[in-house]
């Protein structure tokens, strides 16, 4: 078989031609080559370990000499979680409602402490108003619509659960008034 191309000769030219234009290095140039890259390597591990030890250093200095402060508790404590979250107003309406069953009101001071029991949800929290906070009742009043202060009601308020009130707060979650829910229980 015969090239045609030429490519064989053309590159039997070319290897000839690399080996007449590089000389091999002497034993000398290699043994000089070796020792500078070992002369390299060593610097750098010296360098590292020099760079090394000086972090570490700054680092004690820096730990011995902050002052120590109180250590946290081992263990936080937690606020109690409650799934009892003030109904926000409706869009246009001054006032959120929510309807509950409120119970076991007992006196303090300048205040009153209601249990209220969501109806539908079960879910129960804690509010403690002022004894001035507006009630309007129906049956609690004898049977004639009435305004009434929440201080009192306490001790018609005191007992179990008995009492359904629809509980108004304002935008920022306070107790405006309670109504009483005389519907329901008619």
């Amino acid at each position: 078989m015969t090239d045609e191309t030429g490519l064989k000769e053309h590159l039997a030219d070319l290897a000839a031609s690399g080996v007449r234009h590089t000389t091999p290095l002497t034993a000398e140039r290699v043994r000089a080559r070796g020792e500078q890259r070992l002369r390299r390597k060593r610097a750098a591990v010296a360098g590292g370990g020099a760079l090394l030890v000086a972090v570490l250093a700054v680092g004690g200095l820096a730990l011995t000499r902050a002052p120590r402060a109180a250590d946290p508790p081992a263990v936080l404590p937690a606020p109690t979680a409650s799934a009892f979250v003030p109904p926000a107003p409706a869009p246009g309406e001054e006032y959120g409602s929510e309807l509950g069953v409120v119970y076991g009101a007992v006196a303090e001071g300048g205040t009153v402490r209601v249990t209220v029991e969501q109806r539908g949800t079960g879910v129960v929290h804690t509010l403690i108003l002022p004894r001035g906070t507006l009630v309007e009742a129906r049956r609690l009043a004898g049977g004639s619509p009435a305004d009434l202060q929440l201080g009192e009601l306490v001790d018609r308020l005191a007992g179990g659960p008995r009492w359904v009130f629809a509980i108004d707060y304002d935008g920022e979650g306070r107790v405006q008034s309670l109504r009483e829910a005389y519907w329901l229980g008619e």
